[in-house]
């Protein structure tokens, strides 16, 4: 049966995933932040960048942000993971990273015993309430530091272009805007590009249409207003859901639980 728990924790920037599933799905999406999954059990297989994976036990997998990937299990016993999400900020202000730098890791999947059982340790200490406010300031530090240090990169960022404006600016534009239509002639015009145009250039950076693009904009923006408590029916309003049951049906179906099973 799947099961999935979504977690806070002290930690701003942080959240944990803690999921078991058999018959679940991911379709085609992508996230904000950085998703680190550590299989504990069974197989998960994906398709990333035109090309299909598997991993098993004691293996890690590192997804970047805006990186389009799927996910299930190929077998009936399904598989067993526990993830770290963690925002592009995080990092920057840990690593003390300047702008305009990012980070980048060199292996998609990694095969580090040790490490993956630094981070599992990690994982499950950092929502132990027995833990002083010290300890839990210094876990998360302390196992992704040794991640960052073996398989991590700061390279330049560099602006994807589109006409002449940036897919960042896009972004912005559709976050100041969730709760509100958003028509592909107000995205057209920024770019300065015909509605026709700019559904081409922007399917070729990035791989999915202008829609499934803001869908998941809208339902990453939801998980976080989930998790600092705010009630369903004020969420599904606020990221531009204006029928409740709509929007419970796209979270379970991008997130495999519904908006009030997120803790």
């Amino acid at each position: 049966m799947d099961k999935v728990h979504y977690q806070s924790t002290d930690e701003k920037g942080i959240g944990l995933i803690h999921g078991s599933y058999q018959q679940f799905a991911f379709e085609r999406h992508y996230h904000l932040d950085y998703h680190i999954g550590l299989i504990t059990a069974g197989e998960q297989r994906f398709l990333y960048r035109g090309e299909h994976h598997r991993i098993g036990p004691e293996e890690l997998v590192i997804m970047q942000p805006d990186e389009l990937h799927d996910g299930y299990a190929p077998h009936s016993y399904g598989y067993q993971v526990r993830v770290f999400s963690i925002t592009p900020q995080w990092f920057d202000s840990h690593l003390n990273l300047a702008k305009p730098t990012i980070l980048s890791f060199k292996q998609l999947i990694i095969k580090d015993r040790a490490l993956f059982y630094r981070l599992i340790q990690a994982h499950l200490l950092m929502h132990d309430k027995t833990l002083s406010q010290l300890a839990k300031d210094c876990i998360p530090y302390e196992a992704l530091s040794m991640l960052v240090e073996h398989y991590a990169t700061i390279k330049e960022r560099q602006a994807v272009q589109l006409g002449q404006q940036t897919l960042a600016t896009l972004r912005e534009f559709m976050l100041a805007h969730l709760d509100q239509p958003i028509h592909l002639h107000q995205l057209s015009n920024i770019c300065q590009l015909s509605p026709v145009q700019f559904q081409r250039h922007f399917k070729a950076a990035m791989g999915i249409t202008p829609y499934a693009w803001l869908l998941r904009l809208r339902l990453e923006q939801a998980m976080g207003l989930i998790k600092a408590k705010i009630p369903g029916t004020d969420v599904a309003q606020q990221v531009g859901f204006y029928d409740q049951a709509h929007f419970s049906k796209a979270f379970k179906r991008a997130y495999g639980v519904t908006p009030s099973q997120v803790r």
